[in-house]
């Protein structure tokens, strides 16, 4: 059974968040808020909890996880960024953006498209990611919580309980976060293309331009 944690999203209990990642750190799946909806993460090295977020997903092999950021230093260590790309990252994190980019060598090779070889890179505004996140010191693998054959992200872990008791060994409740996903821009050429319109979108484009 799952261990729910109650999470407040303003000021993060410290006492909690340490429990958390040290579960993380033992291999456990975690279903946790974010500032768009709700995601599944594990530890960015640990093949065998990805794996398990395959199976809840019903990923195929070649489904590609997103690497949650701490700050724009942290996207810069896994990611190739320009000067415009910068400038455009720091005015948007953290936020309600996943980013394509470039990846660099520094960056888990089973999370990169094989062809491609770019990344999928976010910084949520969220304090308990955030305090999550300073606490691991690391990134973490992530992708939205959606439990098949729904279609729809999950807003509220009570709004599946039950799924997330059997499917999970942590759930973070940090309250509604709504089910609008995050707004996915490819900037692995020259110029940003939104791929997927999200949360932010408008924002983001106004921006951008």
């Amino acid at each position: 059974m799952a261990e729910f944690f109650h999470i407040h999203p303003e000021n993060p209990q410290p006492r909690l968040v340490r429990q958390v990642v040290a579960r993380l750190r033992e291999g456990a799946v975690m279903a946790y808020p974010t500032d768009s909806c709700y995601a599944l993460g594990s530890m960015l090295d640990d093949k065998a909890a990805a794996e398990r977020i395959r199976a809840i997903r019903r990923f195929d092999k070649h489904h590609l996880f997103t690497l949650v950021c701490r700050d724009l230093s942290e996207i810069a260590r896994y990611a190739r960024v320009d000067n415009r790309q910068y400038r455009a990252l720091k005015a948007s994190t953290p936020g309600p953006y996943t980013f394509i980019l470039r990846a660099t060598k520094q960056a888990p090779r089973r999370l990169l498209h094989e062809k491609r070889k770019t990344i999928g890179l976010r910084v949520p505004d969220s304090r308990i990611v955030a305090a999550m996140l300073d606490e691991l010191g690391d990134a973490i693998s992530s992708c939205t919580l959606i439990l098949p054959p729904d279609d729809q992200p999950v807003a509220h872990p009570d709004d599946a309980r039950d799924a997330l008791d059997r499917a999970v060994d942590i759930v973070i409740d940090g309250g509604d976060c709504g089910t609008d996903p995050t707004t996915v821009v490819d900037w692995s050429g020259e110029t940003p293309e939104i791929t997927r319109a999200g949360r932010g979108a408008a924002a983001w484009e106004e921006r951008i331009v």
